[in-house]
């Protein structure tokens, strides 16, 4: 990250951060933070959504194969308010709402110079693990970070919308990474918080049908009420015991799919672009059989890394399969989509449906993040921590 300015430790201030020490070992505690550097926004945290990756370090310290070396915040959807302002910064004020983009690639490599700074090999994105030291997550009550990758946000928008922009920056880039031509068929596998996203985006790019499937059947109706899909597909809970047998249940769960009716009339076949949000195998496997002849598969879910496919199914019909990585230049975008509203547009402010108060409850927070459903039977999507040491209206 920007290395924060120490001139003395006088000009220092205490804040609180949440702080995780081991598997479910999280430790409020005190660091300093010092003025905020000549092209740096101090921003208070209000609003962090809690994401798969932050659950798997606070369940196994550590995210597939990235071990956490060192104590570390958590957190990176966030959203907060700007408390002081750098010397050469003009273009933000103090008071303005702000939605924080969290991963700072090197902006020197070839890949930076393309556009595409999500796929920096310098890259260094809070509450990850990947880099030594860690970059610290927003799971506190502030943080210096550069105003080139501070984000204003109007005034109708919610620091919880502000920190949803995070998600819906991964949807916004699979929606460009897939080209979808207007009036296209899509299938989005999983009803997760991307997954919702995912469906959302390529609905308002125009997709005609857009068909989500999970095997929660609860959450496929949530997508399909709330304007986020047209149709949902409830996937059977199907296991095969050997490769040919769970080949055969994905062409049997493509097969059921394309039965589905599209919002034209007739069935909707094979789809010109599948978005697969799970990385759970069988569901990969059912992307291939899914699409047509020419279509593609976007991978966005970071499940099992290694895995058996029909490889052969995609390359005879020519099916591209495209892989997805967080994001680019897409929080204008992101505040775009957000700001609009609609008879028939998503209703954003519905995926965040539990919310705690206070670092204190950051355990209380990742359990419930950890749950499909709460205690009263109401689904789990997104769950959000506010924070911040001054509560306001914002």
């Amino acid at each position: 990250m920007a290395a924060e300015k120490k001139p003395d430790l006088q000009d220092s201030r205490q804040i609180r951060a949440s702080v995780l020490h081991g598997a479910g070992d999280l430790r409020i505690e005190s660091r300093s933070i010092f003025p905020p550097g000549p092209t740096d926004l101090q921003v208070s945290i209000r609003s962090t959504g809690l994401c798969g990756s932050d659950l798997h370090y606070y369940r196994h310290y550590r995210n597939g194969d990235i071990l956490v070396r060192e104590p570390m915040s958590l957190g990176h959807e966030s959203a907060g308010v700007v408390m002081a302002v750098g010397a050469d910064v003009s273009n933000f004020k103090v008071g303005d709402k702000v939605a924080l983009e969290v991963g700072l690639p090197c902006e020197q490599c070839e890949r930076c110079k393309e556009g595409r700074y999500n796929i920096c090999k310098g890259m260094k994105f809070r509450s990850s693990a990947k880099a030594f030291p860690h970059a610290q997550g927003t799971l506190q009550d502030r943080i210096n970070h550069p105003a080139a990758w501070c984000h204003k946000l109007p005034d109708d928008v919610s620091l919880d919308l502000g920190a949803l922009l995070e998600p819906l920056s991964v949807a916004i880039q699979a929606s460009r990474r897939a080209q979808l031509g207007a009036g296209a068929t899509v299938l989005v596998f999983g009803a997760g918080a991307v997954g919702l996203l995912v469906a959302a985006m390529a609905k308002i790019s125009g997709a005609g049908t857009v068909v989500i499937a999970d095997i929660d059947a609860g959450r496929v109706q949530f997508a399909v009420d709330n304007k986020f899909a047209h149709k949902g597909f409830t996937v059977p809970l199907k296991r095969g015991s050997t490769i040919e047998e769970q080949l055969d249940i994905a062409k049997e769960t493509a097969a059921e799919i394309g039965k589905t009716t599209k919002e034209s009339g007739g069935e909707v076949g094979e789809v010109d672009a599948v978005f697969e949000c799970t990385g759970v195998p069988s569901c990969v496997q059912a992307s291939i059989f899914a699409s047509r002849p020419g279509g593609k598969v976007l991978l966005i879910g970071m499940g099992t890394p290694v895995q058996t496919l029909p490889i052969s199914a995609a390359a005879l019909r020519e099916v591209d399969i495209i892989g997805v990585f967080r994001y680019a230049n897409t929080y204008p975008t992101g505040i775009e989509v957000v700001s609009k509203k609609g008879p028939d547009y998503p209703d954003f402010s519905k995926l965040v449906t539990h919310r705690y108060q206070g670092l204190e409850a950051a355990v209380e927070a990742f359990d419930m993040a950890g749950k499909t459903k709460d205690d009263s039977g109401n689904l789990v999507i997104k769950v959000v921590l506010e924070t911040g040491e001054e509560k306001s209206n914002l």
